[in-house]
């Protein structure tokens, strides 16, 4: 399946019905006067986040919803039956945003929530309704309310728990094969990641999700590489594991900088969250350069560093247990469906 995240689409809400004109005709009744019933509304358009899905990928190949209208009133006072609401279905994390695409109409973060973004239009009003007592057989009716459309982006923001960034080829899908059941491309050049990944981390009976994304270079923020339109995938983590490969080029230092420098290009508070630094491939240099780079990035401001290698798991499990510290006593895929997180919740992880 590929894997789309941004789409436009063009929305309409039903058209209500229009009312009747009609006059009452029976047998012995005299002066029987006006019966015409109203007009139905109109459907809405309603959005469902599911968990079925995972892309946007159908919205390429159908753009265009519409809503039914509601159908046109009838004699004896009988209203139109009412249009069918149409409800779109989405992935977790979508958001709608207008034709601007900044504003953002609607924010599907929680599983099985429906959202109306657009109401149907209401029905027209039937000849009865007009009726007054200087006006005892009238013949006007209303058309019925037209319904509403506009154009929408979706959005899609993938919702994990901890994010993977850091410079192509500084190991993140080795990393993330490792410590899930992901089978994410590797390979010995740059970008071997094309689109995000998510996996579930299993660390000490806990689970939570993982994202990796394609590696930055400088400059993405401008475009350059793949660019920064990925980075919209780690905005809702709580915590982000920066690897950085301790036998490329670019020295480690550096290579902090670099990607720092492009999440706080990139803002959405991604330059303000929590951030593990994660030395990576120390299975391939000796302890004596280890500790120097260590060194070295702690003196260039990391708080601390987690030297660890993604092809055989050592150091693993100081990250895990670093990154737990970071998370909800219950994360999304620890909690029942439907069961919301309290605030009571959102405390460091503990080992006691």
């Amino acid at each position: 399946m590929h894997f789309l995240d941004q789409a436009k689409i063009f929305i309409r809400s039903g058209q209500g019905g229009p009312g009747a004109v009609s006059f009452r005709r029976e047998k012995y009744v005299e002066y029987g006067g006006p019966d015409g019933g109203n007009g139905g509304k109109g459907g809405d358009i309603i959005f469902e986040a599911v968990t079925s899905l995972n892309t946007l990928i159908d919205f390429r190949y159908t753009q265009h919803f519409k809503a039914q209208r509601g159908g046109g009133g009838a004699g004896q006072n009988r209203t139109g039956a009412g249009g069918n609401d149409l409800v779109i279905k989405v992935p977790v994390g979508t958001q709608v945003l207008d034709d601007d695409r900044e504003t953002v109409l609607l924010d599907m973060t929680e599983v099985g929530v429906q959202k109306v973004l657009l109401r149907g239009g209401d029905g027209g009003r039937g000849n009865a309704s007009y009726k007054s007592s200087t006006n005892r057989a009238p013949r006007q009716h209303g058309p019925g309310w037209p319904g509403e459309e506009m154009y929408v982006w979706l959005r899609l923001k993938l919702l994990a728990d901890a994010g993977l960034v850091g410079l192509p080829n500084a190991g993140k899908s080795t990393f993330i094969n490792q410590i899930t059941n992901t089978k994410a491309k590797v390979g010995d050049y740059a970008f071997t990641t094309l689109r995000p990944q998510l996996g579930v981390v299993r660390h000490r009976n806990r689970e939570f999700v993982l994202a990796d994304i394609p590696g930055l270079i400088e400059g993405a923020a401008d475009g350059a590489g793949i660019g920064d339109r990925f980075l919209g995938h780690i905005e809702r983590c709580r915590v982000l594991i920066h690897l950085i490969d301790i036998h490329s080029e670019t020295d480690p230092v550096e290579a902090m900088q670099i990607v720092e420098g492009e999440l706080e290009a990139y803002g959405a508070g991604l330059d303000e969250k929590p951030r593990l630094i994660a030395l990576n491939k120390i299975d391939l240099v000796d302890a004596e350069l280890v500790k120097a780079f260590t060194k070295e990035l702690r003196e260039a401001g990391a708080s601390k560093v987690y030297p660890i290698s993604g092809a055989t798991g050592k150091g693993m499990d100081a990250l895990l247990d670093a990154v737990l510290e970071h998370l909800p006593l219950a994360t999304a895929t620890e909690r029942p469906t439907g069961e919301v997180e309290e605030e009571a919740d959102q405390k460091p992880w503990s080992p006691i």
